[in-house]
């Protein structure tokens, strides 16, 4: 997985809902417990999960350790107006 794996609006949405932030959609139960295994993951079984799931695994990594990547999420999901 690279700095550059391009994250697609929905999972921008489902990773926003993760984070309670507005423009979230809850995604199916699945990709919750897969959102909740990535979250709860050491850096090498994200990157073993990365293999699979490179957007999900760099749109959490970006919510969760980058200042502007809730903002930058809801760019993506097409939710310019929240962003702040």
């Amino acid at each position: 997985m690279s700095d550059e794996t391009a994250i697609s609006p929905e999972t921008a949405r489902h990773v926003l809902w993760l984070f309670g932030r507005q423009g979230g959609v809850q995604p199916g139960s699945f990709t919750q417990r897969l959102m909740a295994a990535i979250d709860a993951a050491d850096v090498l079984n994200q990157q073993k999960i990365a293999n699979e799931y490179p957007d999900l695994v760099a749109a959490i990594r970006m919510a969760g350790n980058d200042d502007t990547g809730i903002a930058t999420l809801q760019q993506i999901a097409g939710n310019d107006e929240v962003a702040a």
